[in-house]
């Protein structure tokens, strides 16, 4: 069959990355996530295979996420990423020289970077190549008209960073960002867990955590428990410990506090009239975040204005990419279904 060109959008995030492609749907949904061979620098998997590897390789295993905190961390890695995610497009025949891609990616990477991830497209066969920001596309992708001359605004809480944008006429009117986010939370859980109990315990552990009593709830009708093994730190031997959702919840509330401030810090930089728009349209949450336990209940309580969490969060920024493919991010311009 003969190859021909299509439109993919592919949202490059820090946890996970999701490729759509038109015709197809979404055909991708992976963690970002990717494991080397030191000795030859070859990547050897990507994705589920290569996030089961996650602190249990070896010297010879280099197991890295290409971005961490919503910015690049190693553009190999991501050069790898890319790299299979067309080889699967290649199983469709795509015909890349006629094809158009779009990334999306998160707020705080620099245009040294988006530049960056141009090239390696290009190198890898698509020269149509633009960039657009993650919290546009998802904005989108919830089914938020943000080319109507009304404001809206949308809180997108990934895995590297929390994105904060009031939309309006096609475009961010004003937008801003925040490094707590996924990752954050099963870091902090990582530290208090060897803080509180002595065990030493990996990304994916905490991640569990996170999962299972992850809650921003301020009164809990109970107080649940998770049992978890790691490493003692004094004895050096496998242990195991119970944790409370309320010790989970108060370390939730500390961050979410600061993402809260730069919700608020946003809404004082909003022009009058879009204000009065988002006052009667409310807040939309987007990401993994938002489907944390009473994020929408907790954004209520401090903004004071109504919340929608996405019907789509996941994958909203992804589904946003098919019609910013269509109008190449022109704000003058609405695509039409």
């Amino acid at each position: 069959m003969a190859k021909k060109g299509y439109k993919i959008g592919i949202d490059l995030g820090t946890a996970n990355t999701l490729v759509y492609i038109n015709g197809h749907g979404i055909i991708f949904n992976e963690p970002s996530v990717v494991a080397v061979d030191r000795k030859t620098n070859k990547c050897i998997a990507v994705g589920h295979i290569a996030n089961a590897m996650l602190g249990k390789g070896h010297e010879g295993i280099k197991v890295v996420r290409p971005l961490e905190g919503g910015v690049i961390a190693d553009l190999d890695a991501c050069k790898a990423n890319l790299e299979f995610i067309f080889k699967k497009l290649d199983n469709i025949n795509v015909d890349f020289k006629k094809s158009t891609l779009l990334i999306c990616c998160p707020s705080e990477i620099s245009t040294i970077e988006k530049v960056a991830l141009k090239n390696l497209a290009v190198n890898l066969g698509i020269s149509d190549v633009f960039i657009e920001q993650e919290v546009k596309a998802g904005a989108i992708g919830a089914g938020i008209d943000i080319f109507a001359p009304k404001g809206s605004m949308i809180i997108d809480i990934g895995g590297g960073s929390t994105d904060i944008g009031v939309l309006a006429l096609g475009d961010l009117v004003v937008w801003d960002s925040v490094r707590i986010a996924g990752n954050y939370f099963d870091n902090e859980i990582l530290k208090y867990v060897k803080v509180k109990y002595n065990i030493a315990i990996g990304q994916t552990t905490a991640e569990k955590i996170k999962i299972n009593l992850g809650t921003l709830r301020r009164v809990l009708d109970e107080d649940k428990e998770y049992t978890f093994a790691g490493r003692h730190i004094k004895t050096g031997i496998p242990s195991k410990a119970v944790i409370k959702q309320s010790e989970i919840r108060t370390l939730f509330l500390t961050a979410f506090e600061a993402i809260s401030n730069k919700v608020i810090k946003v809404l004082q930089e909003t022009p009058p009239e879009l204000s009065s728009d988002i006052y009667n349209s409310g807040i939309y949450l987007n990401g993994g975040g938002a489907l944390i336990d009473g994020a929408k209940e907790y954004f209520e309580s401090t903004t004071g204005l109504k919340v929608t969490i996405s019907p789509n969060a996941l994958t909203a920024i992804v589904e946003g990419t098919k019609f910013l493919l269509k109008n190449r991010g022109n704000y003058l311009v609405k695509p039409l279904e």
